[in-house]
């Protein structure tokens, strides 16, 4: 719960493409400790989601910013999923990339957190996300979806969406809550 919408407004959908956050103790010996980070950015596909692992709820590890998102966005990437903070949220906003994000915060990874592994198997606020997984996220949340069963969970969503919209329009009609459950068993 504590994964938020940068703007609820906008709808996240789309594969998992992830990345491990690993935090530092010291400073990076890397010559490039963006090395990996920029691999997965540059490497995203039209509808792809960037879903990063930073062990949050964190205070001070932010993977996520104007500049990634303008990259990812350029590349036609569907959105991001952090655990993690974001930052130059007016920006992003501006761009209307659907990110979702553990908290904002003027930071970034440098001498904080480096990326240690791509497209294996993560855990991100406590849910497990493998690569080719749907991710949807809105208003209300984010869930990941594997791939594996992916054709039953959605065949299930639409048919629950179906008698969602009968019982709504059943009630706004007038009919009483009760005998719309009786029929449909749905809330």
């Amino acid at each position: 719960p504590f994964v938020r919408p940068l703007d609820d407004g906008l709808t996240l959908f789309g594969r998992a493409r992830t990345g491990q956050y690993t935090a530092l103790d010291a400073p990076s010996s890397a010559a490039n400790p963006y090395e990996l980070e920029m691999a997965l950015i540059d490497d995203l596909r039209p509808d792809e989601v960037a879903v990063l692992a930073c062990g949050g709820p964190t205070d001070w590890i932010a993977p996520w910013g104007e500049l990634l998102t303008t990259a990812a966005r350029a590349r036609g990437a569907a959105g991001c999923l952090t655990d993690g903070l974001v930052r130059d949220v007016r920006r992003i906003r501006e761009m209307r990339f659907p990110v979702f994000h553990g908290g904002v915060g003027p930071l970034d990874t440098k001498n904080r957190a480096e990326m240690t592994a791509m497209d294996i198997e993560i855990r991100i606020a406590g849910a497990v996300v493998s690569p080719g997984d749907w991710i949807l996220g809105d208003a209300d949340g984010v869930v990941a979806v594997p791939a594996a069963i992916a054709e039953d969970v959605f065949r299930a969503a639409l048919a629950k969406i179906e008698a969602e919209d009968t019982t709504r329009a059943e009630l706004e009609a007038g009919a009483p809550l009760r005998e719309v459950f009786a029929r449909h068993g749905v809330l």
